[in-house]
């Protein structure tokens, strides 16, 4: 996988989630920077940890950067070219919603079990995927090869929770609990804390 920066990372995935909603059509680097206020000169420099094989005017000429060929460059580089398994943990309100979380762009990953500790909610909550009772994590998450989970118990929960995941195999986490998980370094958190979020705007806002 190619190197790169953090914050550029973050600027591909912005960059190829306009690209999709652009449909086929291309889009010029001055459309993108109208969107999101980076320069042409901060967008070309991201394009060019995709090395050469983007295709098309993926460098940023005046006819724009053509999706059909760069969204795959970047998924590639990126490593979401292959599909990753993932299963919501905790079953209350948000762990449920996120049971029929199927976005239409996001081939990378199937959803393909959800975990509750109340064997009366898994036996209780609708769902497209099959639910299984939380002791049964250690066995089925690496028979059905899960990588990822959506981590929503309450916040008292979370990290014994984490630890069982890890201990299952899990190598990536999405916190939705207001708690700051420990885990091993090797293991991937993203932390989704709307109060966070809310007190950022604030901030932005106040400026």
């Amino acid at each position: 996988m190619v190197q790169i920066p953090e914050p550029a990372k973050e600027r591909l995935l912005h960059l190829m989630r306009i690209l999709e909603k652009n449909g086929s059509g291309p889009v010029t680097s001055g459309q993108v920077e109208g969107l999101t206020g980076w320069s042409s000169c901060t967008i070309r420099k991201d394009i060019s940890y995709l090395g050469g094989d983007c295709g098309g005017n993926a460098v940023g000429s005046s006819c724009g950067y053509n999706p059909a060929s760069l969204i795959p460059a970047i998924k590639k580089a990126l490593g979401l070219d292959r599909c990753r398994r993932f299963c919501v943990v905790g079953l209350g309100r948000l762990g449920s919603a996120y049971l029929n979380f199927r976005p239409v762009e996001l081939e990378e990953f199937e959803l393909v079990a959800g975990f509750d500790i109340n064997v009366n909610r898994v036996e209780i909550v609708k769902s497209p995927v099959p639910l299984y009772p939380a002791y049964k994590m250690a066995n089925l998450i690496p028979r059905f090869f899960i990588e990822a989970a959506f981590l929503c118990v309450p916040e008292d929960a979370a990290q014994t929770a984490a630890e069982k995941l890890v201990s299952a195999g899990i190598r990536g986490i999405l916190n939705f609990a207001p708690v700051v998980l420990t885990v091993p370094p090797e293991v991937a958190v993203r932390n989704v804390y709307v109060v966070d979020e809310l007190r950022a705007l604030s901030i932005r806002l106040s400026t």
